[in-house]
């Protein structure tokens, strides 16, 4: 996944450039009137690395029955609404609602001591549909022709609409709470086209709330801590 999202950055750089180069020769500006606009809307499609960072129980290291346990990074896709308000010609703020589908959680365990049949390397996948509400505050940089750049930083709220924290029938796997709060950084360009405005997008997100629902009776979860959220995401924003 990361290697996709490598390839989309380095593709969206190529396009970049291209634009640039082509900026110099350009008189029509598209779209003026979208400055004097106080918000606007529209429509984002993503892509995502979502991966979880693990803090280890001290337990880990006086029981030999696990010897390795990582979770993995699970590749992930996302539409959303997007509104944006303006709060001054360099500011604005900016909601981005919306559903991150098609995430498998993946712990891959090592043991140690084992029952008999029982293979050396388990994999245990927890299923994630989420939905996001963040809130961001965008900085714009000033027009030039039909391009601009702008960063992003902003904080975000996260349920887990597939959670197992409650679930009884997850006696062999990792509970993971429903909730998560964090924070969002980024950078992207707007491409001023005759009819809407496109925009791609990275974004950087870190989780503060610990994820974990620790049960110390189950030997797959007692061996960590705490989890943090973690994920990378390629977004392709359409605004009116």
């Amino acid at each position: 996944m990361y290697d996709l999202l490598w390839s989309k950055i380095k593709y969206t750089c190529v396009i970049l450039m291209l634009g640039c180069t082509q900026l110099k020769g350009q008189k029509v500006l598209h779209r003026e009137e979208r400055a004097n606009k106080p918000y606007y809307f529209g429509l984002t499609l993503a892509g995502a690395s979502v991966s979880l960072l693990p803090l280890k129980s001290p337990l880990f290291l006086a029981n030999d029955s696990i010897l390795r346990a990582e979770p993995g990074t699970s590749p992930g896709y996302s539409v959303r609404l997007l509104g944006t308000l303006k709060l001054n010609n360099r500011l604005e703020m900016r909601v981005n609602p919306g559903l991150i589908l098609g995430v498998e959680r993946t712990f891959t365990y090592t043991l140690g001591s084992r029952e008999l049949f029982e293979d050396e390397i388990q994999k245990k996948v927890i299923q994630s549909n989420i939905a996001t509400f963040p809130v961001q505050l965008k900085f714009n940089s000033d027009r030039i022709q039909n391009f601009k750049v702008y960063m992003l930083g902003g904080f975000k709220f996260d349920y887990d609409l597939a959670s197992n924290s409650g679930s009884r029938n997850a006696e062999n796997l990792v509970k993971l709470r429903k909730t998560d709060f964090g924070a969002e950084l980024g950078i992207g360009f707007n491409f001023f086209l005759p009819f809407v405005t496109v925009s791609p997008e990275i974004k950087f997100s870190n989780g503060f709330t610990n994820l974990h629902n620790r049960d110390a009776n189950l030997k797959y979860s007692n061996i960590f801590d705490k989890m943090y959220s973690r994920s990378i995401q390629f977004s392709i924003h359409l605004e009116e």
